[in-house]
């Protein structure tokens, strides 16, 4: 992989990838005199025996540390709202849009003022409510989701939303830092000599190659945006493009390094709620630097701890001025390599293995959700010059790269891994190329204009 195009060159060079402008968007400007904050957490650690990554690894045998999900409400700004953060590997489609009229119902607002991310850890969940019920017509398929235990975690999810409205505190600062995170993310596509992808690094490796080739195309900078009262520190909202494995398919539940290092965060600072955001990472891991043992899993969450206390060093409050709320909808463009119906006679067939059954019902589930016409929403919070992003997929991080290049003037954080459906978005270029990511991404390369021209509307209307 070519390392001669370096972040700041290709920040540079990719506005010009949102020349044209999209869509339409809806937000509302804040008086800023009024604001209160709620934060919230809940846990959502699987019972033993649950699918674990859509069913085809080792189900749930053990906890090595428990799945949570954290988020706070914004009150004082319109109608409330929300958001949230899951330790969970995804939720896609139905799942997606469920989990956000729960908490909107529980905070008393619309589904368009709340974003709910995932972490993307393997070791848990990956709910798809959609492909769910197509695994279970099949009648020897293990689960998706398990349908009580998902109810139970929204069932919790109001709850913890409901108590926190009853201890709401005025937030009247905003800050954000950065710092670089030494020796985590490296770009998981290795591109040959030929323009295609010769190996995928992926999240850990053994192969001595793949740890001696550059880390190529990341953005080494983990971003930490925090509300205040005063000069007190209610939330901290840090954000990071890598895939958040050192190891995993054991069964053993757990939050991995990134939850790790914000839970180590978290028992630092008790009074402060943290949260943790997977970025545009999904062409990004941790290969170059990890051989998948427990020891890298230790040195790993180390590395992100100390970017996240590296971050929190610059944070300087300054009083909230402004915060709008913003959404832009898109409706994906399907990729016609993908046949509904060649799907699901090779999910239908019981001589395949789990894995070349259960992952297609994702794909299915998506053609049926983008040919009914359900459209996946982009969110933005702006607070002063600060802009959150809140994106759905694993999304490649040209997209958070393209979002930094448009608004140069503002701080751009990016949270990936919302609505799951898409499954990956590649940028248009890498289609070509071939690669894992590439065989499960269920859009066209269409949908990178698509894309990329949503978060110019986002970025547009501050």
């Amino acid at each position: 992989m070519s390392a001669a195009l370096n972040r700041r060159q290709f920040v540079a060079a990719s506005s010009a990838a949102f020349a044209v402008p999209w869509g339409t968007t809806a937000g509302i400007a804040a008086e800023t005199g009024g604001l209160r904050i709620a934060s919230f957490r809940f846990d959502v650690t699987p019972p033993m025996g649950h699918s674990l990554c859509g069913g085809w690894i080792e189900p749930a045998v053990g906890v090595d540390d428990p799945l949570e999900a954290i988020g706070y409400v914004l009150l004082g700004a319109g109608k409330p709202i929300v958001v949230c953060v899951v330790d969970w590997t995804g939720l896609a489609n139905s799942a997606h849009i469920r989990w956000r009229q729960a908490l909107a119902d529980a905070a008393g607002t619309t589904p368009g003022r709340v974003a709910v991310q995932c972490v993307h850890q393997h070791n848990a969940p990956f709910a798809c409510m959609d492909a769910e019920k197509i695994v279970l017509e099949q009648r020897d398929l293990p689960h998706i989701i398990e349908l009580d235990f998902f109810q139970r975690c929204l069932d919790a999810g109001r709850e913890a939303i409901t108590a926190a409205l009853e201890k709401t505190v005025p937030v009247t600062h905003v800050a954000h830092g950065e710092a670089r995170v030494e020796r985590v993310a490296s770009n998981r596509r290795l591109i040959g000599l030929d323009g295609t992808v010769i190996s995928q690094r992926g999240s850990s490796s053994r192969k001595p190659e793949h740890h001696r080739y550059p880390e190529g195309l990341i953005d080494p900078m983990l971003k930490t945006v925090a509300f205040y009262n005063g000069d007190e520190k209610l939330v901290a909202s840090h954000y990071y493009a890598c895939h958040p494995m050192s190891y995993y398919g054991d069964g053993m539940v757990s939050s991995d390094f990134c939850g790790l290092a914000r839970r180590r965060r978290q028992e630092e600072e008790p009074d402060c709620t943290h949260l943790y955001f997977n970025g545009c990472g999904g062409n990004i891991g941790a290969g170059k630097y990890n051989n998948g043992s427990r020891e890298a899993r230790v040195e790993l969450t180390d590395r992100i701890h100390d970017g996240i206390v590296g971050s929190e060093a610059g944070l300087r409050p300054q009083p909230i001025e402004s915060l709008t709320w913003v959404t832009e909808d898109i409706l994906p463009p399907l990729d016609p390599r993908f046949d509904e119906e060649q799907l699901m006679e090779g999910i239908r067939d019981p001589n395949n293995p789990v894995r070349a059954r259960n992952r297609p019902a994702y794909t299915v589930a998506f053609l049926r959700r983008v040919k009914a016409g359900i459209p996946i929403t982009l969110s933005s919070l702006h607070v002063n010059d600060i802009s959150l992003l809140h994106l759905p997929a694993e999304s490649f991080l040209e997209y958070q790269l393209r979002a930094q290049a448009v608004a140069p003037d503002r701080f751009v954080a990016c949270a990936a891994y919302g609505d799951g459906g898409p499954w990956y978005i590649p940028v248009k270029e890498a289609y070509p190329q071939g690669g894992y990511a590439v065989s499960v991404a269920w859009c066209s390369p269409e949908m990178d204009p698509l894309m990329s021209g949503g978060i110019r509307t986002l970025l547009s209307k501050v």
